[in-house]
């Protein structure tokens, strides 16, 4: 046992909070922080009987920490010690000490940032660096340094950058606890194989764990799908009467989670299966045994598709310390890790926090309620990305929630009071002025609890979700959870309960939520295009895979396409009516890629989607060759009509470039491509498709480049043939570094020098071929081969081509184009 329990620290800590207004409190899991800090405070001078505020991550956090401090006072949950989460509170008029979930303290700051008859707000596992807990620690110290000098603000956490903290907070106390943790040994299990499931191993790490060790074992997996499968798994090893296989995850009733917190009723050992969620603020009787897999799910929200994909990911160091002190916390402990002592070495020292990474929606709407537009104006460890906070920006005003200067208009104030995403308060508050604010409510808690699909039943329709709640059918805790949230929410939003609920009308609601994510069909069965731009498929086989809209309440964050997870039908005239005002009419000239023509149409859009077109009548000449240069950009220059002439033009200008200089135009590749504008346009009147490329006199385009003295000089300076001692014009080629004249060997007797071109600047490169025109010598230096190689070359030649002409003297011979000269 660690030298200095949580006990030992807190005359310190009364000390600190005497004498300053902010203190920060570091102690390692399972030294007491939770429990004995708040019941200590309660008699500080500067408390004066009001009440202290313990802000936890979780509904479950809140409500196992009541338990822990009333139970230890003697005292039933709501008496000294009560707590505040969504759907539930149990406080009165005695209670002093509040745990209250961060979401709701941001309610509570907002609506009355005096705060007024709170002493101090205490900040737990702060380690977590949850949005929420960040923005909250934010407000609170706007509040206290311009309203409230005399609140105390306490952060504790086990695992945290203590230093960086403390500055954060002004005048800030540090308290370091050792804690009162029980020693716990850790047991690296090694890594997986490649070919290994997760199931298998975790199951397999249990079994070995209930073997060799006492007492209850805490299972840490990254999601619910893991929990089932590791459950399955061990309830064949398992024996009922011996072993009890409790879950432990935040979709959990309230019921089932405090039976996993509590020991067994009918004395079984405990496999508490359970997420990330276990790591902090509980303690579970009778833990003394953790088996941790390493993995947790965390959401990673895109900026650029204004999606949330949940990554399984590796945890930290922090992270895996903090559960394995849950083994620790009233014995000696052991821990087994699934993965080797290697790669802990590199694990992350720290989580992320979440603020780099999550959809930040919710945040812009708390600033701009607040009054502040700079997040830099507020105290926060670390700002927010800008590109997620713009997309965030950008949503709020989409759905009326802020003005162009980023504060709350009145609408976005009436979101934020409802304390759920903006999303889903903006569809409850819009439809209840269309009198279907009870169906926004069913839809809202559908959407914001876990899946009710019965029986494993996972098609993509809403609309089943909703005859499931109620026809009471699904799983029993998931659907009681959904049909008290539905209630708190209509309680909310002031919609009667028996107002009409008509099952037609859950795609328009639901788009009022999800306006960038109204799907059009696109292609084949299943293939969407959403109002912000990207693609996204449902499986053909999907009932809802034919219709030609959808409103996407739920789909993955894939980049490339996105998943659908959750849909309901919707209509042309629905989107009419809802989004009237975001409709725009404008006209289109664009390249169509996959017919391969310019377009020009007249459109009605919403965002990304064409809800009607038709052909626009007289499109302007200038926007019709615009979009025909597109058309040739995206196909590349090779769809041009190039005739020899056109090519070989291309390539004496860039010849002449090498030689003279950059007063010769570029005709290359990237610059034409580049110039289209300037030396193309002109030539396209009438021609918009591919089949009329055909039309185009690409010679005459190219040869407008040049000007009236570089059209004159080019034939003398670079001419397509050249005329050889025999007389033939032989042309020239152009597209080797040096320009070539193959000509054959006969028809070159009698010329003593190279020919030249450029002014004389560059001898050819002479192919001399044989009778059949095959090359049998290279050369820029004819005289050289005359007196040099001739001979030899003259002796093969014979002997292939013996009724040729093969003269001792080539410089006297009579140059000749046939077998043999002309008699004379």
């Amino acid at each position: 046992m660690n030298d200095l329990p949580i006990e030992a620290a807190l005359p310190q800590v009364l000390a600190a909070t005497a004498e300053a207004a902010n203190l920060v409190l570091a102690a390692p899991p399972g030294a007491g922080k939770t429990t004995g800090v708040p019941p200590a405070l309660l008699s500080c001078s500067w408390a004066g009987g009001r009440r202290l505020l313990l802000l936890q991550p979780r509904r479950l956090a809140a409500r196992a920490a009541a338990a822990r401090i009333a139970a230890m006072l003697g005292e039933p949950v709501g008496e000294t010690a009560g707590y505040r989460v969504r759907l539930e509170r149990k406080v009165g008029p005695r209670t002093r000490i509040e745990c209250v979930t961060t979401g709701l303290f941001l309610r509570q700051i907002q609506g009355d940032p005096e705060l007024d008859g709170v002493a101090a707000i205490l900040f737990d596992e702060f380690h977590e660096r949850s949005l929420d807990a960040d923005l909250a620690l934010a407000l609170a110290l706007e509040a206290q340094a311009g309203l409230r000098p005399d609140l105390r603000l306490i952060v504790m956490s086990a695992t945290l950058d203590t230093a960086r903290t403390a500055a954060l907070l002004p005048g800030a106390r540090t308290v370091v606890s050792e804690g009162r943790a029980f020693p716990v040994e850790t047991r690296h299990l090694g890594d997986a194989p490649p070919a290994a499931r997760l199931e298998d191993r975790v199951a397999k790490a249990v079994l070995r764990a209930t073997a060799e060790e006492e007492g209850d074992v805490l299972v840490f997996l990254p999601g619910l799908a893991e929990i089932r499968r590791v459950r399955a798994a061990l309830d064949s090893d398992l024996a009922p009467d011996r072993f009890a296989l409790p879950m432990l995850h935040g979709d959990l009733p309230l019921a089932e989670q405090d039976l996993a917190l509590r020991a067994d009723a009918q004395g079984r050992r405990k496999i508490v299966l359970a997420t990330s969620i276990a790591e902090t603020s509980l303690t579970i009787d009778g833990i003394r045994v953790v088996v941790d897999a390493g993995l947790k799910r965390l959401p990673r929200f895109d900026p650029v598709s204004g999606m949330t994909r949940l990554e399984t990911v590796k945890v930290s160091l922090a992270a895996a310390d903090q559960r394995r002190g849950r083994a620790g916390r009233t014995a000696p402990g052991i821990c087994y890790r699934l993965w080797s002592a290697a790669t802990e070495r590199a694990l992350a020292p720290f989580d992320a926090p979440e603020i780099l990474a999550a959809d930040l929606a919710p945040f812009a709407l708390e600033l701009g309620v607040w009054g502040t537009t700079d997040p830099a104006a507020l105290a926060l460890l670390d700002p927010p990305p800008e590109a997620h906070l713009a997309q965030a920006r950008d949503l709020l005003q989409r759905l009326g929630a802020l003005d162009p200067a980023q504060r709350a208009t009145a609408h976005g104030t009436a979101m934020a009071e409802l304390g759920t995403h903006p999303r889903l308060a903006h569809m409850m508050l819009r439809a209840r002025e269309q009198r279907r604010g009870a169906l926004a409510a069913d839809l809202a808690a559908l959407l914001s609890e876990r899946d009710l699909a019965k029986d494993g039943r996972r098609d993509a329709d809403l609309r089943h979700r909703l005859d499931l709640l109620r026809e009471g059918s699904g799983e029993r805790g998931a659907r009681e959870r959904v049909r008290r949230a539905a209630e708190a929410w209509r309680r909310q939003i002031s919609s009667p309960a028996n107002e009409a609920r008509e099952r037609d009308a859950v795609g328009a609601v639901t788009a009022l939520a999800y306006p960038d994510r109204i799907a059009q069909q696109r292609g084949g069965a299943g293939q969407y295009r959403l109002a912000n731009g990207k693609g996204a498929r449902l499986e053909a086989a999907d009932p809802l895979a034919r219709e030609e809209w959808l409103a996407v309440a739920a789909l993955d964050g894939d980049r490339r396409e996105a998943r659908i997870f959750l849909a309901a039908p919707l209509t042309l005239a629905e989107i009419e009516e809802d989004f009237a005002g975001q409709i725009v009419e404008q006209e289109s000239v664009a390249w169509n890629p996959r017919l391969e023509q310019v377009e020009a149409k007249r459109e009605r859009r919403l965002w990304s989607l064409v809800l009607e077109e038709r052909p626009l009548a007289a499109p302007s000449k200038d926007a019709m060759r615009a979009a025909m240069l597109d058309g040739i950009r995206q196909m590349g220059l090779a769809v041009l009509p190039w005739s020899p002439a056109a090519s070989s033009l291309r390539a004496r200008v860039a010849f002449l470039r090498r030689v003279e200089g950059e007063s010769w135009p570029d005709l290359g590749d990237a610059a034409l491509l580049a110039s289209l504008d300037e030396w193309l346009a002109p030539y396209l009147d009438g021609i918009t498709r591919r089949a009329h490329l055909d039309r185009l006199d690409l010679h005459e385009a190219l040869a407008a480049r040049l000007d009236w003295k570089q059209r004159q000089a080019l034939d003398a300076l670079a001419p397509t043939h050249l005329t050889v001692p025999s007389g033939s014009r032989v042309p020239l080629d152009y597209d080797a570094p040096v320009p070539v004249l193959a000509v054959r060997l006969q028809e070159m007797f009698g010329a003593a020098e190279t020919p030249r071109i450029a002014g004389g600047k560059v001898a050819v490169l002479l192919h001399l071929l044989s009778p059949a025109r095959r090359p049998v010598q290279v050369t820029q230096d004819l005289r050289s081969f005359w007196a040099n190689a001739y001979a030899a070359v003259r002796a093969d030649l014979r002997g292939q081509y013996p009724k040729h002409h093969w003269p001792d003297d080539p410089l006297q011979a009579e140059p000749t184009a046939r077998a043999k000269p002309r008699p004379r």
